[in-house]
Protein backbone atom coordinates (compact mmCIF):
# COMPACT_ATOMS: atom_id res chain seq x y z
CA UNK A 1 0.00 0.00 0.00
CA UNK A 2 1.39 3.38 -1.09
CA UNK A 3 0.73 5.74 2.37
CA UNK A 4 1.30 9.48 3.65
CA UNK A 5 0.89 9.80 6.91
CA UNK A 6 0.48 13.46 8.60
CA UNK A 7 1.42 13.85 12.11
CA UNK A 8 2.20 16.95 14.46
CA UNK A 9 -0.55 19.45 14.53
CA UNK A 10 -2.58 20.46 17.09
CA UNK A 11 -3.38 23.81 18.88
CA UNK A 12 -0.69 26.43 19.48
CA UNK A 13 -1.16 30.50 20.51
CA UNK A 14 0.03 33.11 18.29
CA UNK A 15 4.05 33.09 17.80
CA UNK A 16 4.06 29.88 18.69
CA UNK A 17 5.97 26.50 16.53
CA UNK A 18 4.52 23.72 14.87
CA UNK A 19 6.60 20.42 13.25
CA UNK A 20 4.33 18.79 10.60
CA UNK A 21 5.76 15.65 9.84
CA UNK A 22 4.75 13.42 6.60
CA UNK A 23 6.16 9.15 6.45
CA UNK A 24 6.17 7.61 3.24
CA UNK A 25 5.12 4.16 3.21
CA UNK A 26 5.22 1.43 0.27
CA UNK A 27 7.63 3.56 -1.48
CA UNK A 28 10.52 5.65 -1.34
CA UNK A 29 10.24 9.56 -1.92
CA UNK A 30 13.23 10.46 -3.38
CA UNK A 31 12.04 10.74 -6.77
CA UNK A 32 8.67 12.66 -5.90
CA UNK A 33 7.56 16.48 -5.69
CA UNK A 34 6.43 16.25 -2.37
CA UNK A 35 4.00 19.63 -0.79
CA UNK A 36 2.12 20.59 2.02
CA UNK A 37 -1.32 21.97 1.19
CA UNK A 38 -4.02 23.67 3.76
CA UNK A 39 -7.54 24.29 3.40
CA UNK A 40 -9.68 26.48 5.64
CA UNK A 41 -13.06 26.63 6.27
CA UNK A 42 -14.88 28.09 3.50
CA UNK A 43 -11.66 28.67 1.46
CA UNK A 44 -10.00 26.73 -1.33
CA UNK A 45 -7.09 24.08 -0.32
CA UNK A 46 -3.89 26.22 -1.62
CA UNK A 47 -0.14 25.33 -1.89
CA UNK A 48 1.86 26.00 0.93
CA UNK A 49 5.35 24.65 0.29
CA UNK A 50 6.33 22.07 -1.76
CA UNK A 51 9.81 20.46 -2.81
CA UNK A 52 10.83 18.74 -5.42
CA UNK A 53 12.60 15.74 -6.18
CA UNK A 54 15.88 16.56 -8.33
CA UNK A 55 17.39 19.39 -6.64
CA UNK A 56 15.36 19.76 -3.54
CA UNK A 57 14.42 23.05 -5.19
CA UNK A 58 11.44 24.83 -2.90
CA UNK A 59 8.31 26.43 -3.68
CA UNK A 60 6.50 28.97 -0.48
CA UNK A 61 3.42 30.79 -0.53
CA UNK A 62 3.92 34.14 -0.31
CA UNK A 63 2.69 34.87 3.33
CA UNK A 64 4.27 31.93 4.67
CA UNK A 65 7.50 32.79 3.73
CA UNK A 66 10.14 33.02 5.83
CA UNK A 67 7.90 31.76 8.25
CA UNK A 68 7.37 27.65 7.14
CA UNK A 69 10.58 25.79 6.18
CA UNK A 70 10.33 22.66 4.30
CA UNK A 71 12.84 19.62 4.58
CA UNK A 72 12.87 16.30 3.55
CA UNK A 73 15.02 13.68 5.31
CA UNK A 74 15.38 10.43 2.89
CA UNK A 75 17.30 8.43 5.35
CA UNK A 76 13.48 8.78 6.79
CA UNK A 77 11.51 8.62 4.15
CA UNK A 78 9.91 11.49 5.73
CA UNK A 79 9.24 15.63 4.73
CA UNK A 80 9.05 17.93 7.47
CA UNK A 81 7.06 21.56 7.55
CA UNK A 82 8.68 23.50 10.39
CA UNK A 83 5.93 26.15 11.35
CA UNK A 84 7.34 29.30 12.92
CA UNK A 85 5.88 32.79 14.24
CA UNK A 86 2.04 30.53 13.38
CA UNK A 87 -0.78 33.00 12.86
CA UNK A 88 -4.66 32.57 13.52
CA UNK A 89 -4.65 33.09 9.39
CA UNK A 90 -2.90 29.61 9.54
CA UNK A 91 -5.76 27.82 10.95
CA UNK A 92 -6.24 25.10 8.79
CA UNK A 93 -6.19 21.17 8.15
CA UNK A 94 -2.96 20.35 6.73
CA UNK A 95 -2.01 17.65 4.01
CA UNK A 96 0.90 16.13 2.77
CA UNK A 97 1.43 14.91 -0.99
CA UNK A 98 3.23 13.15 -3.31
CA UNK A 99 3.39 13.51 -7.29
CA UNK A 100 5.66 12.53 -9.78
CA UNK A 101 8.90 14.40 -10.81
CA UNK A 102 7.84 17.74 -12.72
CA UNK A 103 9.78 20.00 -14.90
CA UNK A 104 10.21 22.83 -12.28
CA UNK A 105 10.68 20.34 -9.58
CA UNK A 106 8.78 22.20 -6.88
CA UNK A 107 5.49 22.62 -8.81
CA UNK A 108 3.14 23.09 -5.93
CA UNK A 109 -0.64 22.86 -7.63
CA UNK A 110 -2.49 20.47 -6.32
CA UNK A 111 -4.26 18.75 -9.70
CA UNK A 112 -0.61 17.96 -10.01
CA UNK A 113 -0.44 15.39 -6.87
CA UNK A 114 -2.20 12.13 -6.60
CA UNK A 115 -1.00 10.16 -3.47
CA UNK A 116 -2.58 12.40 -0.21
CA UNK A 117 -2.07 11.74 3.33
CA UNK A 118 -5.25 12.09 5.90
CA UNK A 119 -4.58 15.45 7.02
CA UNK A 120 -3.71 17.11 10.40
CA UNK A 121 -5.30 20.08 11.91
CA UNK A 122 -3.45 22.96 13.12
CA UNK A 123 -5.64 25.59 14.83
CA UNK A 124 -3.76 28.90 16.08
CA UNK A 125 -5.56 30.97 18.48
CA UNK A 126 -5.45 32.75 22.15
Amino acid sequence: QLQLVESGGGLVQPGGSLRLSCAASGFTLDYYVIGWFRQAPGKEREGVSCIGSSDDSTYYLESVKDRFTISRDNAKNTVYLQMNSLKPEDTAVYHCAAGPSHPTDNYCTPGWYDLWGQGTQVTVSS
